[in-house]
């Protein structure tokens, strides 16, 4: 059975990674800083960010999957007026940049690594932040993958709840397609044992849609009545911020098909 290291296991791209990855059967080690409860892995104590454990991690290894990121607005699903000016870079820039140069030493066969749709048009500094982390791992001499995706339903989601308490929701009137997670790990899967390398097609959702629509499909299932002023953005600055529509692949499960599982799951809570 393969051996691979998952970086950012625990979140919730990668732990439909893992999932995945253990019913396909292959060994999975997640680094992790601490391990999480029910993951039926082996557990990994590092920090990409500082590099502990890191190289003990990969002993072993033949694929790494490189799902580790820090964004502070998707952690606190909402922007602040920081976000406009600075973000982190010491776990996708330096750690990423310590984890290609150990993996290396390891003698890791492929290294995949999971970006963002639309980075060389973005300009927030969190996507600038990505950037230059895909930049270090497409000029490695290891064997390389790079699959960007579009932003994921539950961070849509997240940021949606922000506006909970508005009476009137400002939301973007630009075309997008998020996707969800499990649409993402199922295709990484594939990409990291399929044995082809270098820039992967992209991967988004199956629906081109409006952001003021998927807000009201957010309103209705989750039963909120709140007027929606759509906010009209000219295309340089939709694509600034991240308001693409990729072209590459496709996922299956749509947003309001993922909105109602979510709803059912807390119903029956």
């Amino acid at each position: 059975m393969t051996l691979v290291l998952v970086t950012g296991g625990t979140g919730h791209l990668g732990r439909d990674v893992v999932s995945r990855l253990l019913h396909a059967g292959h060994r999975v080690r997640v680094l992790a800083r601490s391990p999480r409860p029910g993951m039926e892995v082996e557990w990994a104590i590092g920090d990409l960010a500082t590099g502990e454990g890191v190289q003990a991690a990969l002993e072993g290894v033949h694929t790494v999957i490189n799902a580790a990121t820090f964004s502070p607005i998707a952690r606190r699903g909402g922007f602040r007026p920081v976000d406009f000016f600075m973000s982190p870079s010491a776990v996708d820039v330096e750690g990423t940049g310590r984890l290609l140069a150990l993996c290396r030493s390891a003698a890791v066969q492929h290294f995949l690594h999971v970006s963002i749709v639309g980075l060389d048009d973005a300009s927030l500094p969190y996507a600038r932040v990505k950037l230059a982390g895909e930049r270090l791992v497409r000029s490695s001499d290891l064997p390389w993958s790079v699959v960007r995706a579009m932003p994921f339903y539950y961070l849509l989601a997240n940021m949606l709840a922000g506006l909970s308490w508005l009476p009137l929701w400002p939301v973007p009137a630009t075309m997008f397609n998020p996707v969800d997670t499990s649409d993402v790990a199922e295709y990484l899967v594939r990409c990291a044992f399929d044995g082809q390398r270098g820039v992967r097609a992209e991967i988004g959702g199956p629906d081109d849609r409006d952001g003021s629509a998927l807000a009201r499909d957010y309103q209705k299932v989750r039963g909120i009545r709140r007027p929606i002023l759509p906010i009209r953005l000219s295309e340089k600055t939709a694509r600034g911020m991240g308001f693409v529509v990729s072209r590459g692949v496709r996922g299956t499960l749509s947003w309001m098909d993922w909105l109602n599982q979510r709803s059912a799951v807390r119903q029956s809570a």
